[in-house]
Parts: structure tokens; C-alpha cells; sequence
């Protein structure tokens, strides 16, 4: 396992410039966009929908790549579009050019920092790297951290974002995340290689993509425009945006080390109850109580609720397909999760350009009943998958 954790530890290298790089973007792109270039929040979900849905395309193909072809190659390959995305967003500000900076770096803000969302399509191929070098009793840990450290790194960089101007910003992400391409020379990833036509866990798969999919219109509609949300409604600055956004990543970060506990305790299925079901109750408080303090509050707080079981989750996924189909398997649960959010950021566009700012949060949380009831129908009799 010493080789294996010497793997682990240069993909974690690779993780981190990109978490750098991802929360220095995710703060800078929304004033780039609202402040900068004048635009408004319909064009802004507008690029945003584009991103999720070549995010979508592109989390595919990587996935599906990634086992037919190899893993190290296609994370190379993959890894190159950030640099080059915020390279482009740094060079021009026409809404042509913001469009094809998004596209190719997958701005679609459908996630968390730590989960994806800016550079969203290499994650499958990082997933099934971490589940193929990890055994299963240790990987809710090992996803654990690489979300924590990963989550870390995006709340500093969006906390780095207080101190740089928007330009400077994606100049920054572009220099280190070109870094980090670097560390994917030395990994070495084994996996014998699958074939196009074998995909014996499709009906797992097909459960893990249409809870997926619910799971993505639910944080298409809220979380890409949660940062709009405050400067739109409360008209907060960059600087003290930046700041709460480093404190609720780094929330949100540290509450992924429960995973591991939630996962021995309740299982993966009713750790997702949980806590999925108590951030739904705050964002569903969020735009209908005007106090700027409980906002914040609520800011911070749900995006740890939300992501807490991830890595429970991504275990039960991995464990249940086999390795010559994990690739495809994180893909397609990607492309249905990304596919289903792009409708619903349209969606919250339109309603924040109408300023209806209360019905996105409102479905929101009707959707995240349905999903984990869903859960429970799908996976709610397995055991768990850690000792």
C-alpha cells in the first residue's frame, strides 16, 4: 500500500492547484461577468448553463476514456482545459469570449468547491483513480480527505480572491493550475483496461444516475447563483464576499471528516438524509427572511450540509460497479447530474432576472424530499461498506 499512498499523494498535488485555482475563479467569475462586463444574471445563467452542459459532455467522454483508454492520459488531457480556460477569461471580457472561458473550463458552478464545480469533468477520472489505489474499508476516508484538503485549498484561493482584482485573479489560476499538471507525470495507475460493450452493473448505475440527476437540478437551481444571490439582494461587495465564501468552504471542508462516522453509524443512505434534509430546511429560509445575518449564516452552513456524505456516497458507488467500470460509471452519474442542473440554473436565471428570488430555493427543497426518498428505495437495505 506505501506505492499506492505514494500515487495517492501525487494526485493530491494535482487536486490542490486545481481547488487553488477553482476557488480563485468561482469568486472572481460572477463580478467579471455582473460588475465588469455589464452584463446581467440571465446571460450569467445563461454561460453557466453552457458550462454544465459541456462539463456534462466532456465528464463523459473523460470517464469513458479513462477506462478504455487509460486513466493517467485522459487526466492529462482533461487537466490542460482550466489553464487554458482561464487564460482565455483573463484575455477578453466580450460574451462570445466569457461563453468559451466557461466551456472549456467548466464554470458551471453546480457544485461545491471541493465537489466540482469549476473544472467539473476531471473528477470522474480522479474518483476512479482514488477508488482503484484504495482499498474499501479505507476509501471514505481517502475520499474524505481529498475533499477536505481539496475544499481547504478552493476557500483559500477564493479568499485569496479578496486581495486580487478579477484580472489578476484568472491570471493566478491560470499560472497555478499549469503547476499542477506537472505532478501527473510520476502517477502510475494499474487498471486493466475495460471494453465499450461490457457494463454488467447498468441497472446500479442507471439507480446512482437518476438520483443523480435529481441531485443536480436541485443545486443547479440555488447553488450557482448563491454568491448573485448576495450581491443582487444584499449588494455585498467583492472583499467581504470573498471572505465568507473562504469561511463556509472551510466549513464545509472540515465537515467532510464525517463522512467516515456517518457512513459507520447510519450508512450512506440515511447519512444523505440527514444532512441533505436539514440544508434543504435553511435554504428553503434563505430568501424568505430579509436579515443579511442570517443569510450569511445560512450561506455558510448548507454547503457543509450538503456535501457531508459525499464521500459515503462515492464509496457505495465505486464498491457496487466493478473496476474496469468505474470510469463509466462516475461519468454517467456526472452527465446526468450536470445535464439536469443546466435547465435549472436557465431556470434560476430567469427568475432572478424577473426578481423572483424565492422560487428557486422553494423547489429546491422539494426536490431534495423526493431525492432522498429515492435513496431510500434504491439503497436503503445495504449494509455499509466500512469496518
Amino acid at each position: 500500500m506505501t506505492g499506492d499512498r505514494a500515487q495517492l499523494w501525487w494526485l493530491l498535488v494535482f487536486r490542490g492547484t486545481r481547488s487553488i485555482s477553482a476557488g480563485l475563479i468561482a469568486i472572481a467569475f460572477p463580478y467579471l461577468v455582473l460588475e465588469q462586463a455589464g452584463y446581467g444574471a440571465w446571460q450569467l445563467g445563461l454561460i453557466y448553463t453552457a458550462a454544465a452542459l459541456a462539463t456534462a459532455a466532456m465528464g463523459l467522454a473523460a470517464g469513458f476514456l479513462a477506462d478504455l483508454w487509460g486513466r493517467k492520459a485522459t487526466l492529462l488531457l482533461i487537466g490542460t482545459m482550466l489553464p487554458v480556460s482561464s487564460f482565455i477569461a483573463w484575455s477578453g471580457h466580450s460574451l462570445l469570449w466569457l461563453f468559451l472561458a466557461a466551456i472549456i473550463g467548466g464554470y458551471s458552478a453546480t457544485g461545491s468547491l471541493m465537489s466540482g464545480g469549476v473544472g467539473g469533468a476531471v473528477q470522474p477520472i480522479q474518483s476512479a483513480i482514488i477508488a482503484s489505489l484504495a482499498n474499501v474499508e479505507r476509501r471514505t476516508f481517502y475520499f474524505s480527505l481529498f475533499s477536505f484538503l481539496g475544499g481547504m485549498l478552493a476557500a483559500g484561493g477564493a479568499l485569496l480572491g479578496r486581495v486580487l482584482s478579477v484580472e489578476t485573479a484568472f491570471l493566478a489560476a491560470t499560472a497555478i493550475s499549469l503547476v499542477g499538471l506537472v505532478a501527473i507525470w510520476p502517477l502510475r495507475v494499474n487498471v486493466r483496461r475495460g471494453r465499450m460493450s461490457h457494463l454488467p452493473s447498468l441497472k446500479v448505475i442507471g439507480q446512482f444516475s437518476l438520483t443523480g440527476a435529481l441531485n443536480g437540478f436541485s443545486q443547479g437551481l440555488v447553488m450557482p447563483f448563491l454568491i448573485p444571490f448576495f450581491v443582487l439582494v444584499y449588494h455585498l461587495p467583492q472583499a467581504r464576499m470573498a471572505t465568507y465564501a473562504f469561511i463556509g468552504g472551510a466549513l464545509a471542508s472540515c465537515a467532510l471528516f464525517a463522512a467516515p462516522v456517518l457512513e459507520r453509524r447510519f450508512g450512506f443512505v440515511r447519512a444523505i438524509a440527514l444532512t441533505r434534509g436539514i440544508g434543504a430546511v435553511l435554504i428553503l429560509v434563505l430568501p424568505l427572511w430579509h436579515n443579511l445575518a442570517l443569510a450569511l449564516a445560512i450561506y455558510v452552513l448548507a454547503p457543509a450540509l450538503r456535501i457531508a456524505a459525499i464521500p459515503a456516497q462515492q464509496t457505495a458507488l465505486t464498491e457496487l460497479v466493478s473496476q474496469e467500470e468505474r470510469g463509466r460509471a462516475l461519468g454517467l452519474n456526472q452527465v446526468t447530474r450536470l445535464t439536469a442542473s443546466a435547465g435549472a440554473v436557465s431556470l434560476t436565471g430567469y427568475s432572478f432576472s424577473a426578481s423572483d428570488f424565492a422560487l428557486p430555493f422553494e423547489l429546491y427543497a422539494v426536490l431534495i424530499a423526493i431525492n432522498i426518498g429515492l435513496y431510500f428505495r434504491f439503497f436503503g437495505d445495504l449494509g455499509r461498506f466500512t469496518n
